[in-house]
């Protein structure tokens, strides 16, 4: 999956994308001309336990592609200039993490004077809100203005309309009611306010410690009201913990409170907004976890792994985590006869150990 971080200038979303993903980048996307990309891997202590257990060549955890899209000014050129590459790279992404400065600092000027979460969220939707009209009147217009306009044609100009009622009303097109064929004709378009969005609300430690920061409520008020989680982390912090050593890292974060590093928590709300899960395959080589969609078959689960795989589909040996967890080995989990053969139509189900069984 693919996803976005997007929102005004001096908000700490770069900030955010090292602590995701490692890196070090010294320049905000935008300054430098273009977006930063990178990788985060997904912390799962399933894959940490099996990994101890099968003592595997190779442990791979689910991997999140991040982009720092662009930020922007709120005013002038400035904003002209960051709202178009913010527009274009949020468009190429499966889902927008807005990231809301919440943290005082003398040193980072805030575009607008003063800080207000509530206030740039607005912003930011209004940008996305604006930007999917104005395409949507552009295909309008072309449609229009052909020699001939088809039954197809017909059919995509009422769902426009449709559309097009909905942002004028400044609702978001992920809300509004869709046949299943109606939807992906829509996200063919990759409007902005379609894509699955939540909100990151980057705090100081005062802040953090206290729950409490400039209109807290207001902006929870507004994001549930449009389905959009809302997740309080304390992002410079956790970038510098991240850089001690592990034994100081559980004690520093005991003492701020931080239960689950920032990657951990953000991670578990995007699978939860997306539908995915996770199922896992071990052995000596390899202990790995893949992603999938909820309801996804077994036979189509195998083919994540590989394409033959699902082609030769014979049967899937499905085992609970919590089974071989619990007993500490797939020997015993067997021995108690704690594991099921499945066929292709069986759903997989977060946090199953499968072994496919396949013939090419």
């Amino acid at each position: 999956m693919k996803i976005g971080l997007v929102g005004l200038n001096q908000t700490g979303k770069t900030t955010l994308f090292n602590l995701l993903t490692g890196k070090e980048e010294s320049f905000a996307a935008g300054a430098k001309g273009s977006s930063n990309i990178g990788t985060c891997f997904v912390p799962d202590v399933r894959v940490d336990f099996l990994s101890g257990l099968y003592k595997p060549k190779k442990t791979t955890y689910a991997k999140i592609e991040l982009t720092d899209v662009a930020g922007f000014s709120v005013s002038g050129d400035a904003r002209s200039s960051g709202a178009s590459r913010f527009l274009n790279d949020a468009r190429a992404c499966d889902a927008l993490v807005h990231v809301l400065r919440a943290f005082e600092s003398g040193l980072v000027v805030h575009d607008m004077g003063d800080v207000d979460p509530a206030r740039d969220f607005e912003a930011v939707e209004m940008e996305m809100l604006f930007a999917d009209l104005e395409m949507i009147e552009k295909r309008i217009g072309r449609i229009k203005a052909g020699k001939k306009i088809t039954k197809e044609h017909e059919a995509e100009l009422a769902l426009l309309d449709r559309c097009f009622a909905c942002l004028e009303k400044g609702g978001a097109l992920g809300g509004l009611d869709l046949s299943a064929e109606e939807r992906a004709a829509v996200r063919s378009f990759s409007f902005l306010t379609e894509k699955p969005r939540l909100a990151v609300v980057n705090l100081d430690e005062r802040q953090w410690e206290s729950k409490s920061w400039e209109n807290r409520d207001a902006l929870l008020s507004r994001c549930a009201g449009s389905g959009i989680p809302v997740l309080e982390l304390c992002v410079e912090t956790e970038l510098e913990i991240s850089k001690l050593p592990d034994e100081d890292k559980l004690l520093f974060m005991e003492d701020l409170g931080i239960v689950q590093p920032g990657i951990a928590v953000l991670a578990e709300e995007l699978y939860e907004l997306l539908g995915l899960i996770s199922f896992i395959t071990v052995g000596g080589d390899e202990v790995r976890a893949w992603t999938i969609e909820k309801g996804t078959c077994a036979r189509s689960a195998a083919g994540k792994v590989h394409s033959d795989i699902e082609r030769g589909f014979i049967r899937a040996e499905v085992v609970k985590f919590e089974s071989i967890r619990d007993l500490g080995s797939m020997a015993k989990v067997k021995e108690k006869g704690l594991f099921r053969l499945e066929g292709k139509e069986y759903i997989v189900v977060d946090g199953d150990v499968i072994l496919f069984r396949f013939n090419v």
